[in-house]
């Protein structure tokens, strides 16, 4: 479909899945939260049918489970997936670096910096709750350059799949900001001078601070 063609519209199904979605994936619904079908159409103003067709993707994304007498609950993810979570985004995202100082043009470079600066401004203006989702900006635009064909796709469903609260972003703690941006700065010099292996390291190594910092708090 090109950019001028009219998208379909979003069906009810896909409404409700992608509000649940954003809802467990910022842990706005926490693990272990029991999520009832009448109450989901009544807020959202649908139907059942379609908020149990978001449920049963929702079950197979893994993120909502089916218990007797209990009915679709939040899955409750532990520190071994959370663990797993951030080691997997590592490899992923780190791959999508490596890849993407391979081939990355200087506008899309540019782009980068672009976004990288206005992180920087944000930050020195003490704007820390923008930082979290420029980041995530930053990331997957990164491996979207470095593999768009598959890897862009699996680095959003690994995002996807493992609830982050907006408090637990390591974004929001004043002492970090000024590492991560460092890490993304190297991250930008490596991209540039067409240095996979080091874009890929600086990538993995930002990742896994994240996780530590989340696993510490």
């Amino acid at each position: 479909m090109s950019p001028t063609e009219p998208r379909p519209p979003m069906s009810k199904a896909d409404y409700v899945y992608s509000v649940l979605l954003e809802e467990i994936r910022t842990a706005r619904i926490r693990g272990g939260t029991a999520v009832r079908a009448g109450e989901v159409a009544r807020r959202l103003g649908v139907s059942v049918t379609p908020v149990r067709e978001a449920l049963r993707r929702l079950e197979k994304d893994r993120l909502i489970s089916y218990e007797a007498h209990h009915g679709a609950t939040v899955v409750d993810l532990g520190d071994e997936a959370l663990a797993e979570y951030y080691g997997l985004r590592a490899v992923v995202e780190g791959l999508g670096a490596r890849l993407a100082a391979e081939k990355i043009t200087p506008e899309e470079l540019a782009g980068l910096r672009d976004l990288h600066a206005s992180m920087a401004g944000d930050a020195a203006h003490g704007r820390y709750d923008r930082l979290g989702e420029q980041s995530a900006r930053f990331h997957l635009r990164i491996v979207d350059i470095g593999g768009p064909a598959f890897l862009g796709a699996h680095a959003r469903a690994v995002r996807n799949s493992f609830p982050v609260p907006a408090e637990a972003s390591l974004w929001l703690d004043e002492t970090q900001v000024k590492a991560q941006l460092e890490a993304h700065e190297g991250i930008l010099a490596a991209l540039e001078s067409g240095d996979a292996a080091t874009a890929e390291r600086v990538m993995i190594d930002h990742v896994r601070r994240a996780g530590e910092h989340r696993k510490e708090h």
